[in-house]
């Protein structure tokens, strides 16, 4: 079994993109994984297909119901805030120490790859105590970093990175995913990043509708987390 936690530098750089593309492409493969949302913020069950949740759910094979959502995504929060406002807003919190013995509990019982999605990025709140960060460094997992191209992303980048290296928190592969509006080319983005950190695999996303054009960058992802 291998559980991979799927974190990123912001919120919408593409964390749910990259980890539908993964578990497309294991699935063709023959290796189908599994995936866990368990906190989401902006969640409206009335478009509950068309949320990260939903979407993982779909690249599973899964039918997006009420049960297969509170399935994969316990703690789910309507205002588009970080989790600890969120939850707030609905005079709830979010329990941490329940909240790892959740993802414990689903590591310890997966075959084959696990994907525990993270909320917004490394740094964001889950309460008043803990943010993604110690979420992580408890679970005790490596992480997939995903990375933007936009204006700001190699400091942006650079900073997570550090901030995973000071609690010992292996990367197995940076994805460095194109953003809608990017000042220069994905590879001037990885080659600059990778120079600051040459130990860390540096794979590119290209940003495209078409999903056979992306198929061959996912395969190659799939190399560094198999």
């Amino acid at each position: 079994m291998t559980a991979i936690f799927v974190t990123a530098t912001g919120t919408d750089i593409g964390k749910t993109y990259v980890t539908v593309g993964l578990i497309r492409t294991l699935r063709a493969q023959g290796n189908p994984p599994r995936a866990l949302k368990p906190v989401i913020s902006g969640f409206d069950m009335e478009t509950a297909a068309n949320s990260d949740s939903g979407l993982l759910l779909q690249a599973m094979g899964q039918e997006v119901t009420r049960q297969s959502i509170a399935r994969i995504s316990p703690w789910r929060f309507r205002a588009p805030l970080s989790p600890d406002m969120a939850a707030a807003r609905e005079n709830r919190t979010i329990d941490f120490s329940q909240l790892v013995a959740f993802c414990q509990d689903r590591i310890n019982s997966a075959q084959g790859t696990l994907f525990i999605e993270g909320v917004g990025g490394v740094m964001v709140p889950l309460d008043p105590d803990h943010t993604v960060l110690d979420w992580l460094a408890a679970l005790e997992i490596p992480a997939i970093l995903v990375a933007g191209t936009y204006l700001g992303t190699i400091s942006h980048t650079l900073t997570a990175l550090d901030a995973l290296a000071s609690r010992r928190i292996a990367v197995r592969v940076l994805v460095v995913n194109e953003s809608e509006v990017a000042p220069v080319p994905v590879n001037e983005t990885i080659e600059t990043i990778s120079r600051f950190v040459p130990a860390i695999p540096v794979a590119g996303i290209p940003r495209t509708r078409n999903w056979s054009a992306s198929q061959q960058a996912f395969g190659q992802l799939c190399e560094f987390i198999q």
